[in-house]
């Protein structure tokens, strides 16, 4: 699948954004895990969400729905009711899904294995398996400490882990993993990563003590089925965040959106280059601060990104970069090498991309450096990464030309109604099969 945008344009109307993903994650993981059934609603069903329900469908939990009003009904098994799956868990193109299942399933009574797709089977792995075998874990990466991962029965005991970099997957897999071990297991972080993992397991009522750096749980405890509400994903609202501010005579309003502090560094990124963007109807939705966003149209200006706000913001850089190339000036991205081992290499991704329409950009081994200036327009290849596409797609809108952005397939792991959305606020896009 490809898309096909013509040039130009402006955003209007409002956009309900697609359930937060990495929420969703959560929420079936410890939904399934928890006594007794949960109602689950806003639930983002992409393909990444979907692999995780059908990795805990084969564990023997029953998940109903959705109905008609997108609710799941998880029926939870408890701490230690799952049942050893029949044949490998295939967890598609998820990151987020791998790392955190292997961490909850280290403390299982049972072997399992964990494989993807080929994108997946490229990403590192050895960052989680390495805190976890210092748990007693009996888990084993494959060659170059990637997928599939081996997972087999073990004791675990409570750690203190110094997280190496800023990393919400590698603290959340820790984590989960602690609640099945002896003691208590702690996680201190470098800076603040996004803490959905905590305010979930607090939500079903399972103890978590926070400090300003460290998370800790105690092995033993229970959690209990519950209401979850899962608001909608600041990273797929930072595709039209970015649209709105870069097309000429726009303004949109993006309802129900999570703006919990350690996901809003998109907003404060784009703030800082001039965009306008503000927060009405502050409120909590399911444990999570949600807002209703405006966004108008804006001059934007170059920046150096501030590096605390780097791991705020980490999976929204496709989307920034496309406002740096529309900005007056250079834009400075240093400090995310993290980019390169998401779904693909992105700041290689990115730049390609933006030289490809036009735009000077540099590579460096943590970053960018982007030149703001003129979208000529042209062919992208997203690499096969939804991010990418998306973000490549907004380009269109400051473009001279049309663009085609190459390999969108992906994009269902996330967003699975973006063209629609998109070109009912105004993107004049047409999807290729």
């Amino acid at each position: 699948m490809d898309y096909l945008i013509k040039p130009g344009g402006s955003l209007h109307n409002e956009v309900q954004a697609p359930g937060d993903k990495s929420i969703s994650h959560r929420a079936v993981m410890l939904a399934s895990i928890a006594n007794g059934a949960s109602e689950v609603s806003g639930l983002l069903l992409g393909e990444d969400v979907r692999a995780t329900m059908a990795a805990f469908g084969q564990m023997g939990v029953q998940i109903d729905g959705p109905d008609e009003n997108n609710i799941l009904v998880v029926h939870g098994v408890g701490k230690d009711g799952l049942s050893a799956p029949l044949q490998f868990l295939d967890m598609g193109n998820s990151g987020t899904g791998m790392r955190l299942l292997a961490g909850l399933l280290c403390g299982q009574r049972f072997a399992s294995t964990l494989t993807g797709d080929e994108s997946l089977s490229r990403r590192p792995m050895q960052r989680i398996v390495t805190p976890l075998q210092s748990m007693g874990a009996v888990i084993t990466a494959g060659e170059n400490g990637t997928p599939p991962l081996q997972i087999a029965p073990s004791t675990l005991q409570g750690i203190h882990y110094e997280l190496p970099m800023a990393s919400a997957q590698v603290k959340s897999a820790v984590l989960l993993a602690g609640l099945y071990a002896e003691g208590q297991t702690t996680v201190t972080e470098p800076a603040p990563t996004r803490d959905h993992t905590e305010r979930m397991l607090t939500a079903l009522g399972y103890p978590v003590e926070r400090a300003e750096h460290a998370v800790a749980v105690d092995g033993g405890h229970e959690l209990q089925g519950a209401s979850i509400n899962v608001p909608g994903d600041i990273s797929s609202a930072a595709f039209f965040l970015v649209g709105a501010s870069i097309a000429a005579d726009s303004s949109i309003t993006l309802r129900n959106v999570g703006v919990n502090p350690t996901r809003t560094g998109v907003i404060e990124i784009l703030r800082l280059m001039g965009a306008s963007i503000e927060l009405e109807h502050q409120r909590f939705f399911g444990g999570e601060p949600i807002a209703d966003i405006v966004v108008n149209t804006a001059r934007l200006i170059g920046i150096e990104i501030p590096p605390e706000l780097v791991p705020l913001a980490i999976d929204e850089f496709p989307a920034i970069a496309v406002a740096a190339a529309c900005a007056e000036g250079v834009t400075t991205l240093t400090g995310a090498e993290e980019l390169r081992v998401k779904e693909s290499d992105r700041i290689s991704a990115i730049a390609n991309g933006l030289k490809a329409i036009g735009v000077d950009a540099v590579e460096a081994p943590d970053g960018l450096t982007i030149h703001g200036g003129t979208i000529a327009g042209g062919m992208v290849d997203s690499c096969g990464d939804h991010r990418i596409a998306m973000a490549f797609a907004m380009a269109a809108l400051a473009a001279e030309q049309e663009l085609t952005i190459k390999n969108c397939d992906n994009v269902a792991t996330s967003f699975p109604d973006f063209h629609l959305l998109a070109q009912n606020t105004g993107l004049r896009l047409s999807v290729i099969a």
